[in-house]
Order: structure tokens, then sequence, then C-alpha cells
């Protein structure tokens, strides 16, 4: 299908006639904020105004309210996990990793039917009560919105590009109204470096966004925390444990739900579709357990914003913080996991809250600190576990004072942010969201700084290959990889085929074409019989770009496997020569900018 081209002639004869490409960028820039503005406030009222009606409706059934609570997230898991299969792909998990990938492989081009479908099927999913949050989907509809005013006014590649990070920190903006916070985050999470020139377009949609929430919602702090200040103590080196404990904890929620996740996706005997309901249905299990061992908490279910608030105000007790902290950290891990729409910040906040609090409640009963204290340390819980699972240390002290309007806990704020943030970056050094794409086999990995016109053909091929390559099983026959292949959704022209599925032997290569025709001719033979005696075409990591291009072209091949020049059986990665040409066009659109 050919893709329909924009250019300024398809502007209205006035913007075109009086306005320069940079002023029609910062015009597109409000408008997206006012879109974005709008949407976030749209999302936030249908997922509290549905789980509110539907909470309250369960808890009128009596004794039937237990089991509507429990298939109500597998219901609507299964309504997701369909729609996902078969309608919108991309409205799995949070939104964030698929934002990533659209700005650095895509030009920053995110449809719109992206941005329609993920509202819908996020707000099924977390108003029904499934353990996610509502402000990763907020980033994806938003940047999928600024995307489209991009392209629909003619922008060109790289406008339209920089228009992703401006509907990304409008969408922070309404979704938590946090607008300094929004525009740290985008810097620390999307653009990896600070730029004046991307700094204008992404104050003004931030502003924008804040201001059409605050017009409709009203001015208030996202978090209802009452103890607006506190006053210098002891108590508050209490951020020295608590650091290094959010820092162990973020660790292991964060290879928990990754491991989880890679199971889900290679647990082969139900279908895909199928497994958002599990994972609801585990929520609901959880989230009922909970609910009735704390004597009424229902914090577990969707995002938890009542117990969130009561753990910011010291109102709940040590047994229900405990509680409240391993169901939520069990119910996301296995709902994220499962292929459910909805995203991690909401959660992360509510356990890191929970910790504090457990913290603070210690504080209060062991060394006779005032109730506040519990209030205090809850707040410093939720910035430290922040800063260790999301991995923006600034936007996790921003974010809590904007979120707050409590000032007065800056600096043991700071102080267990920077202790959790570095304890965690040593314990895992590729944040969660990377490491979510990389599970998914796309690597956002970038060329090093440009020095030439001829600079970038002369450096390793592994600055641009795919490290986390989609392979074939040798000791699987065709049918069978084909199955598996169809069933993660990733087809590809060609496969590194390995011996077996956590094996990095290499025994060759087969197109996807070739696996096909074996399907087709019933040859039931396995894929390692069938590649016997072909001839690997490899490259080495160390290779140019230039000489691995020249390889793929003298070859007369699309793709290579990259190996160890010291063990030719191992298999490292993958490079195509749509990756060399990707590179090549982006180097290209940075010349002519």
């Amino acid at each position: 299908m050919q893709r329909e081209r924009f250019s300024p002639n398809n502007l209205p004869n006035w913007m075109r006639g009086r306005f320069d490409d940079s002023q029609r960028f910062l015009m597109l820039c409000i408008c997206a904020g006012v879109l974005c503005g709008l949407v976030g406030v749209s999302f936030h009222l249908a997922i509290t105004s549905i789980f509110e009606a539907l909470f309250t409706f369960y808890k009128g059934l009596g004794l039937w309210a237990i089991p509507a609570m429990i298939l109500s997230p597998a219901f609507a898991g299964l309504i997701v996990g369909l729609m996902i299969r078969y309608i919108s792909p991309t409205a799995s998990g949070s939104g964030i990793p698929q934002t990533k990938a659209a700005y650095y492989q895509n030009f920053g081009v995110i449809q719109s039917s992206e941005a329609f479908w993920r509202f819908i099927i996020g707000t099924i999913s977390v108003a029904f009560g499934n353990s996610l949050g509502r402000e990763g989907p907020t980033v994806h509809i938003c940047s999928a919105v600024a995307s489209k005013l991009g392209r629909f006014f003619g922008l060109g590649k790289l406008r339209v590009q920089a228009m992703i990070p401006v509907g990304m920190g409008a969408g922070i903006s309404a979704a938590f109204n946090a607008p300094i916070a929004a525009i740290t985050f985008v810097f620390e999470e999307l653009l990896d470096n600070f730029s004046s020139k991307a700094l204008g377009g992404i104050l003004i949609a931030v502003v924008v966004a804040a201001v059409v929430e605050r017009t409709l919602l009203g001015e208030h702090a996202a978090l209802q925390a009452a103890n607006t200040y506190f006053h210098t103590s002891w108590w508050m080196l209490v951020c020295l444990l608590l650091g290094p404990a959010a820092a162990l904890l973020g660790h292991f929620f964060t290879g928990l739900l990754l491991y989880l996740r890679a199971h889900f996706k290679q647990w082969q005997s139900i279908p895909q579709w199928a497994k958002p309901a599990l994972g609801g249905l585990s929520v609901g299990l959880m989230g009922v357990t909970v609910l009735h061992l704390s004597g009424g908490n229902l914090g577990v279910f969707s995002i938890g914003y009542a117990d969130l608030n009561a753990a910011l105000n010291g109102h709940l007790t040590w047994y229900v913080l405990l509680l409240l902290l391993v169901g939520k950290i069990l119910a996301t891990t296995v709902c994220y996991a499962s292929g459910s729409s909805g995203g991690i910040f909401a959660p992360v906040i509510f356990i890191g809250s929970m910790l504090g609090g457990l913290f603070g409640v210690s504080l209060v009963h062991f060394f006779g600190a005032e109730p506040s204290v519990a209030a205090g340390a809850a707040l410093l819980g939720t910035g430290a576990f922040f800063a260790a699972v999301i991995r923006c240390p600034m936007t996790s002290v921003i974010i809590i004072f904007e979120m707050t309007t409590n000032y007065s806990l800056i600096l043991p704020l700071m102080v267990g942010n920077f202790l959790a943030y570095i304890i965690s970056v040593k314990l895992r050094p590729i944040p969660i969201y990377d490491a979510l794409l990389l599970q998914d086999g796309i690597s956002l990995k970038k060329l090093p700084a440009y020095r030439g016109e001829q600079d970038w053909r002369n450096l390793p091929v592994s600055t641009i290959m795919t490290h986390d390559a989609r392979i074939v099983v040798g000791s699987c026959n065709a049918h069978g990889n084909l199955a598996r292949i169809n069933e993660s959704g990733h087809e590809h022209h060609g496969y590194p085929v390995v011996s077996e599925l956590n094996s990095q032997a290499l025994l060759g290569v087969i197109t996807h074409h070739e696996l096909e025709e074996m399907v087709a001719a019933s040859d039931d033979q396995l894929i390692s019989q069938w590649i016997e005696g072909h001839k690997i075409i490899e490259i080495y990591p160390d290779s140019s770009i230039r000489d691995a291009a020249n390889t793929l072209v003298i070859k007369d091949v699309l793709q290579a496997p990259i190996v160890s020049r010291k063990d030719p059986t191992k298999l490292l990665g993958i490079v195509t020569l749509h990756d060399i040409a990707r590179q090549q066009n982006a180097i290209e659109e940075t010349l002519e900018r």
C-alpha cells in the first residue's frame, strides 16, 4: 500500500504563506498541548469513573462480590488479548517502549489508529481492575497525536520526529499534573541528553497540557498528602536505608517482570490472546486475597490511588502496608508479563509508597517518632523506588515534589533517590524500558558521534547489528518453527538457525520463504538436517559497516549472522541491509537538517 505523502503544499494557504517551518512547529506544539491535555483528562476520567462504578456495584452483590472481583480483570484480559491479537498489536504493554522505538527507528511515525485503540484497550484493561497504570498508555496516545499533527501539516521528517518528545512531555504533564517533571522525563528517558533546541517545543506543550488539565479537573496535587511540611529532623536519615532497600526491591521487581514476560512469550500451549486473561485472573485472586486479609483495601486492583493516598498520609498499619506491597508486586509483574495493556508508572509509585510506609511505621513504633513520620517516609520511598526502577533520577525528585506540593523533604529525597539510582545501575545496567525492547528483539543502540561524511561507514558493524536476533531452532521442523514465529508476531525475511532454543551454536541461516516451502511440501525433517552442508556467510563484530555491506551485496543476501572471531559457531547477532540503509538515511537526514 502506497503511503500518503505530506508536503507544505498540503497546508492551508493562510498557514503556508505566513509562517515558516519553525513557526509552524511551535504552533503545532501549542495544538499538541491542547489535544494531549484533553486526551489525558479523558483517559483519566474514563478509567476512574468506570472502575469506581464497577467495584461499587460489585460490593453490593453480597456473596457474589468476591467472584465478580476475581473474574472482572480476567474478563477484561480476555477482551484485551483478542483486541491486541486481531486489531492493534501495539496496544500491549505500557506504550513507552513503543514510543521510543517509533522515535529512533521510524522517524517518529505513529499511526493515529494506534492512539485510538490504545485508548479503548487501555481503558478496558485498567478500569476493570488489572494492576497497571494509565501514564504509559497516555504517553503513547499523546505521542501518536503529536506525530499525526506533524504529518498532517506537512512537517519534514525530522520535525515529525521532534513532535514525539513534545507529545510525550504533554502526556506526562496531563497524567501527573507535573509539567517540570514531564520535561526532565523526556530528556532522561527519550533524548538521553539536554538540547536547548528541543526544550522550546516541549516546554510549550507541557505548560499548555497542564493548563488544560487544571482547567478541567481543578487545581490539585496528583497525590493527596495532607502533611505539606516536615521540619528537618533525625528521622530523615532513614533515606540512607531506604535508598539501598528500594534499589534491591527494584532489582527484584524488574527481574521478576522480565523473567515472567519471557516465560509467557515462550509458553506455546495456550494462544497468545488468552494470556492476558490468565494475568487478569491472577490479579483478581491476589486482589481479593489482600482485600480479605487487610479488611477492605482494594489497592491491588487497578491504579490503587485510594490506598496510595492513605499510605502517604500515614493511615495504614504495617500489616496492611506489607500485604499491599507484596500483592501489588506480584499482581503487576504477572499482569504486565501476560501481555495486557497498561503501564508500570503508577504501580511503581504505589509500591514505593508502601515500602517507605513500612520504614515510617517502624520509626514510629520502635523509635518514638511522630505519627506524621510514617507519611514522610512513604514519600521518600515513593521517590527512591521510582529512581530504582524507571532510572530517571532528576525526574524522581521533581515528580514527587510536584505530585505532592511538598518541598520540605527535598534533601533526604535527593539522597535516597541518588543511592537507589546508583545501586540499581550497578545491579542491572539496562533500564527496564530498554530491557523490554531488547526482549522483543528491538535495539535502540545508536551510532557514536558523527565525525565526517565517510566516518560512519568505518565504524564496526557491532554498532548497528541486532544483538537479540530472532532465531530458528534446528531441533524442530519447519512447522514447529513457523508456529513459534507466528505466535510471537515477529516475522522477518531470514533467521539464524541454532541447535537449541537457548543456544548460541550457529548452524546456518534460513529464510521465511524456505520455511513456508517446507511446510507446503509436508517436509517434516528437522531444520538441522535440512541445513546441513549449506555454507554460512558470516561477518565478525569488528568488521566495518562498509565491509559488511559489501559482503551482503556480493553474496546477494539480505542478512548475515554476526559471529565471534574466536569461535565462528557462536552467534552474537545479525545485520541486515535494512539496518545499514536505515543508518545511512539517518545520516543523510542529519546532513540536510
